[in-house]
């Protein structure tokens, strides 16, 4: 028995560490950013997609964006300021607040927690399509995305989404209306944010956002995924807590989040509540449902 000994630690061992790299893994799918690096005197430039065309965005020194469409300038129907906050996290975020161009008057204030990847460069083209109905959009980076100082964390995440919001009251307050709009993971930092916060809010919107981290491990890894990943916080148990108006809009033809994790999160919630059900891709419902969820978004806050 004992020469078999140090055979057996040895598999214990490698067990131990494969355990502890695929948990690793597991973890890291939740956050998946884009670090960008801004030179002084420099313009940073990137390439998005806006519906047919590839557009340019160069990025001056204090962050803000000119669009360009090959050799035109873009204009789109918002302006943009570029703004750096502090979060609790202890880092600088780089932000947006986006506003309707006139003659368009805002009417509320959406505060943007966009998906798992990228950067708020990447991402804008989700959310902007509400702008143009007359709603202001604050839109930011988390810790470790864009411009964004630190590290990706989903400690850190939590921190700097509660921060963003203490900024909007402070700042960017303009309607005296505040709605909270979670994309994806933002989706679900939303449905956890939203009912701690829902004294400073009017409404929440969570839009292809899953239920919890162990159920989207599950989903893509079954149950050794769920069971190797911490769950730190979870929508579907947060959203319990939620007294205000809430909006649930999932794709049945979303292929990055399970349908059913959006009804997952309908069930748990309290009334008043409201589930819209759309087609299209994953977080895709602004842009091929805009007038629609802007009505439904103005009834929430009794507009």
């Amino acid at each position: 028995m004992i020469e078999y000994k140090p055979q057996l630690k040895r598999v214990l061992l490698f067990i131990i560490v494969a355990l502890f790299l695929t948990s690793c893994a597991l973890n890291g799918i939740f956050l998946q950013p884009t670090k960008l690096r801004s030179k002084k005197g420099n313009t940073s430039k990137m390439v998005v997609k806006s519906g047919d065309n590839r557009v340019t965005i160069a990025i001056d020194e204090a962050y803000n964006p000119t669009f360009t469409t090959e050799s035109d300038t873009t204009n789109f129907d918002f302006n943009i300021k570029s703004v750096v906050f502090p979060s609790a996290s202890g880092n600088l975020l780089n932000a947006w607040e986006i506003t309707p161009k006139e003659p368009v008057k805002s009417i509320a204030t959406i505060i943007h927690f966009h998906g798992n990847a990228g950067s708020l460069y990447h991402q804008f083209l989700a959310i902007t399509p509400l702008v143009k109905e007359g709603f202001s959009v604050f839109m930011f980076d988390y810790s470790g995305f864009g411009f964004s100082e630190g590290k990706a964390k989903r400690k850190s995440v939590l921190l700097d989404g509660n921060s963003a919001v203490d900024y909007v009251l402070k700042n960017f307050n303009q309607t005296g209306k505040i709605v909270i709009y979670g994309q994806s993971l933002g989706g679900h930092l939303a449905g956890v944010i939203g009912p701690k916060r829902q004294n400073d809010i009017d409404g929440l919107v969570l839009e292809g956002a899953f239920s919890s981290h162990k159920d989207v491990a599950k989903a893509f890894a079954g149950g050794f995924g769920k069971a190797f990943t911490k769950e730190m916080y979870s929508a579907k148990d947060s959203i319990v807590n939620y007294k205000k108006p809430l909006l649930i809009i999932h794709s049945e033809e979303d292929e990055v989040i399970p349908f059913y994790m959006g009804k997952t999160l309908f069930d748990a919630a309290n009334e008043p509540k409201e589930f819209l059900e759309v087609k299209e891709c994953h977080i895709c419902a602004p842009k091929y449902y805009t007038t629609e969820i802007a009505d439904k978004i103005k009834k929430m806050i009794g507009l």
